[in-house]
């Protein structure tokens, strides 16, 4: 099948490749034209495990190109994926213009029937609002041309988007005529040949899932960071409860793991713009603000236990900081803990020494240029040279490499009587005190 993928950031770069691995024809259009010069050089805007390698492949292998001309991409195809930002208001809620700019643009260039679909995470309503924007651009042509518009929400997980895509959970699929039904299965057969996972929906209940889905698992990681400052009270060891709980089939071990609180693209912004369609809908939505306020609090969780252990005057003090991305296997920034944290410890007079494995250029990009003055902030190309004088280890995501490190060395590194503030609850307390740490876990 021949595809069109409006946007080449992560959703939509892993859709379209991914639908070139399986043998279709896809072209993915961006309006950056140096991020199209760079994809068709094997250049990615993002990081994501193998996602490269597979780029490049089929690129060249002619399944997958790369234009910023729509019109040119509609010409040889008739299923068109809407995959561009969505990003957050200033009252939380999404900001679909780039959706609706593309979708005039589909109406401007549509000459035959066709599938839209919204891959983007909008709000309920929003297929509506494409549909009409196409139909007001056909109107103004004086063309009469049947399509349909299909919502067909993402579930991936960076750091895991390429398994998530070709071995999903389940596909998603809101639709009302039979003909874009059919399509979609023709679509996603492959996908889902040994168990068919595609669900059909109504429109609007597709894009409710999506927003729900992610609202239920920011939920459940709210849920055990409330428990886990509970147990710092009360002298339990939140991992011991974590254990009991999950060993319950109800509830599973999944996004039950307390920490420094969610970050990056989805949960924030999912849970933002579900609290504004509440109010916008006359409702309150008085589990999911808990839910928000309590990550929000979260993220000063690590600093609370540094000022706690040694004042909150830092001057002086020399930090090294393990992980920078909002989790492992991304270069995703956004709305990271770490953030948080870094902005903490320098007003305090801190200076710290931060590394990821893998977000160092985007911190360098993202980060304030004023946190980098005097020698204030300083990024390290190896984990271990982040502890070379430090006082103490922030570890805030918790990338592999980070999980059994040599500790031997990182007491030799860092100064006399050395603290790990372990935002992830990576390392045992009693281990840790063995090693000649003092040692500050979540809950513990």
């Amino acid at each position: 099948m021949n595809l069109t993928v409006i946007g080449s950031g992560y959703v939509g770069l892993v859709t379209g490749t991914c639908f070139a691995e399986m043998g279709h024809h896809v072209t993915c259009v961006d309006v950056d034209a140096r991020k199209v010069e760079n994809l068709n050089k094997g250049i990615l805007p993002i990081y994501e495990p193998g996602l490269d390698t597979m780029v490049r492949n089929n690129a060249r292998a002619g399944r997958l190109t790369f234009t910023t001309s729509l019109r040119e991409a509609m010409r040889t195809s008739n299923i068109h994926f809407i995959a561009v930002g969505t990003p957050p208001g200033e009252d939380g809620s999404a900001d679909l213009q780039y959706v609706l700019s593309v979708a005039r643009e589909i109406g401007a260039n549509l000459e035959d029937y066709a599938v839209v679909i919204d891959k983007s995470t909008v709000p309920v309503g929003t297929a509506e609002r494409v549909r009409e924007a196409i139909n007001v651009e056909l109107l103004r042509r004086g063309r009469e041309i049947e399509f349909d518009v299909v919502s067909n929400p993402e579930f991936l997980k960076e750091g895991a988007a390429i398994d998530d895509f070709m071995k999903p959970d389940r596909i998603v699929v809101g639709a009302e005529e039979e003909r874009a039904i059919e399509i979609m299965r023709e679509l996603y057969a492959d996908f889902t040949r040994s168990h068919d996972r595609l669900l059909v929906m109504g429109v609007r209940d597709a894009e409710m899932t999506k927003y729900v889905a992610n609202a239920m698992l920011a939920t459940k990681i709210s849920f055990m960071n409330e428990v886990a400052n509970l147990c710092d009270r009360m002298g339990v060891d939140v991992e011991n409860v974590r254990t009991g709980i999950g060993s319950d089939s109800r509830i599973g071990y999944s996004f039950i793991y307390p920490g420094c609180g969610y970050g990056g693209s989805c949960f924030p912004k999912d849970v933002k713009a579900l609290i504004r369609m509440a109010a916008a809908n006359g409702f309150y939505p008085r589990l999911l603000e808990a839910v928000e306020a309590r990550n929000e609090e979260q993220k000063g969780y690590l600093f609370g236990k540094i000022a706690t252990h040694y004042g909150p005057e830092l001057k002086g003090r020399v930090f090294g900081l393990w992980g920078l991305a909002f989790k492992p296997g991304t270069d995703d920034m956004r709305e990271a803990p770490s953030k948080i944290l870094l902005g903490q410890l320098l007003e305090a007079g801190a200076r710290v020494q931060a590394y990821d494995p893998v977000a160092m250029d985007v911190a360098r990009e993202e980060l304030p240029a004023e946190w980098f003055a005097d020698g204030r902030l300083t990024l390290v190309d190896q984990q271990y040279a982040a502890l070379e004088g430090a006082d103490a280890l922030a570890l805030v995501t918790e990338w592999r490499p980070f999980r059994h490190p040599d500790f031997g060395i990182m007491r030799r590194l860092m100064r006399p009587d050395p603290v790990i503030f372990d935002g992830r609850n990576q390392y045992s307390p009693d281990n840790m005190a063995a090693d000649g740490f003092v040692y500050y876990g979540v809950g513990r």
